[in-house]
């Protein structure tokens, strides 16, 4: 077995840190895009894409927080204070760790910015450090930096390791009310995000986010379901059984990434070489995977719960294809990949085999966003 750990490295330099995090500020714009072009095209519905352009704006404010937190990373700043850890092998994102820490550090934002400078304070300091003592001001550019970075977490609407359930009231059907609960985990197992979406139909006599009883208990169960290696059908035949009352219709899942990049990732397969052999320029020499499955009920069969009543239990349809159901444990399953137009000529060229299924969305330099 390998160790995890040593697929982790640290971004020390300056200029590497930076250029990490204005691409991935790059592609995540380019994921709400993405998120509205599939709308478009009616892969998921105008309700799923305002709920995951939240989860992506999230993530790019995430990002932002942690360049402020890394930005003189590599410098003499008077203090160690660490680097980016980033898992280079399998996601090219940051490792879960990272995200921990943060969620952390929000907790106690405030009291660190009241025992700081003022930004127009610390401002005003470096610009007499420069002038009057003719010193590049770097310890007093790190402590602006923590500054902003504190002020980015209070602001709130980040993706955190842990991002818990929410409802979203969308309608009725015969008198059972529909809802839309939707929730986010950063899984620490693969070092990605990963989006949930479930329409229920509720049956209990109190509205489900009003119920003091089950919506609590419901979200601790979805969230302790929400691990990457468990197969739709096994967290929607769970939730079925669990809540008698709550009738699970739909699950999505959406998992952000892995990230491929020439300049930091060492991942193996196809894109690799395609990255290398398109030797684009700095900003364009990446890809972003994107996966969804779905997972959708096609009946309903009534079992017996004692010795006078009955509940409904969903029956799941799996993908009929090849007999792929049981092993993907979902209705469909969907591979995308986001890349800029140079890998994706190199792409089409060298057409590997495994990406026949695969769409395609390429990003263009003006940031338009076509599917192939």
């Amino acid at each position: 077995m390998t160790d995890p750990a040593r697929d982790h490295v640290g971004l020390t330099d300056t200029f590497a840190s930076r250029r990490y995090f204005r691409k991935f500020e790059v592609i995540t714009v380019h994921l709400l895009r993405v998120a509205a072009n599939m709308q478009a095209e009616g892969a998921i519905s105008k309700e799923e894409v305002k709920i995951v352009s939240r989860y992506l704006s999230g993530l790019l404010y995430t990002f932002r927080a942690l360049s402020m937190k890394y930005l003189l990373v590599g410098r003499d700043t008077g203090r160690f204070f660490g680097s980016l850890a980033m898992d280079r092998r399998d996601s090219g994102f940051p490792v879960a760790a990272e995200l921990m820490t943060m969620a952390n550090d929000a907790q106690q934002a405030q009291r660190h910015l009241e025992n700081m400078p003022s930004e127009v304070q610390l401002k005003h300091d470096m610009v007499r450090q420069i002038i009057g003592e003719q010193q590049v001001p770097t310890r007093l550019q790190f402590a602006l930096s923590q500054r902003l970075y504190y002020e980015e977490l209070l602001k709130g609407e980040l993706f955190w390791a842990r991002n818990d359930p929410e409802s979203i009231w969308i309608g009725t059907t015969d008198d059972r009310r529909r809802f839309m609960l939707h929730w986010a985990v950063y899984d620490s197992q693969i070092n990605l995000p990963v989006i949930y979406l479930m329409e229920v139909e509720d049956s209990g006599k109190t509205a489900l986010p009003k119920d003091e009883r089950r919506w609590p208990e419901v979200q601790a169960h979805l969230m302790a379901q929400s691990l990457g290696g468990l197969k739709l059908v096994t967290i929607a035949k769970g939730f079925d059984q669990d809540f008698d009352d709550l009738h699970p219709k739909r699950l999505k899942r959406f998992h952000v990434g892995p990230m491929y990049s020439s300049a930091y990732t060492e991942q193996s397969g196809p894109l690799r070489q395609v990255l290398e052999d398109a030797g684009a320029p700095e900003g364009q020499d990446w890809a972003l995977a994107w996966t969804t499955e779905e997972l959708e009920s096609e009946d309903v069969v009534e079992e017996r719960a004692g010795w006078f009543s009955t509940v409904e239990r969903e029956v799941f349809a799996l993908d009929p294809f090849g007999g792929r159901g049981a092993e993907t444990g979902a209705t469909h399953t969907q591979r995308s990949i986001i890349l800029p137009q140079r890998p994706f000529q190199v792409l089409a060229e060298q057409d590997p085999p495994g990406f026949g299924d695969v769409r395609k969305f390429v990003v263009s330099t003006s940031g338009q966003v076509l599917r192939y």
